[in-house]
């Protein structure tokens, strides 16, 4: 049974920084590529940024050059440091696992004030 677990999400004014964290169970975590995503509300859900096994890491346009996603196999974990944060960064911000079918977490709420 493949578990995903985010944390990190909250509050945080318009220039501040937020670290999220994606915690993972039941699967050889270091064999596959992890993503995060986001949904603002009444919109689609996007890719932010994934990280291969390999630690090649790809980005949103959006937020290339605020947010890093890095891993930690050893933990079965990864990160999303996001820097620089917009109000339009707001939204609910998920992980996926692409093992299998993929897998997600439930989710963790950024907000960024004006």
């Amino acid at each position: 049974q493949v578990q995903l677990v985010e944390s990190g999400g909250g509050l945080v004014q318009a220039g501040g920084s937020l670290r999220l964290s994606c915690a993972a169970t039941g699967t050889i975590f270091s064999r596959y590529a992890v993503s995060w995503y986001r949904q603002a509300p009444g919109k689609q859900r996007d890719l932010v940024a994934t990280i291969a096994s390999s630690g090649v890491t790809i980005y949103a346009e959006s937020v290339k050059d605020r947010f890093t996603i890095s891993r930690d196999n050893a933990k079965n974990m990864v990160f999303l440091q996001m820097n620089i944060l917009k109000p339009e960064d707001t939204a609910v911000y998920y992980c996926k696992i692409w093992s299998g079918p993929g897998f997600w977490g439930q989710g963790t709420q950024v907000t960024v004030s004006a």
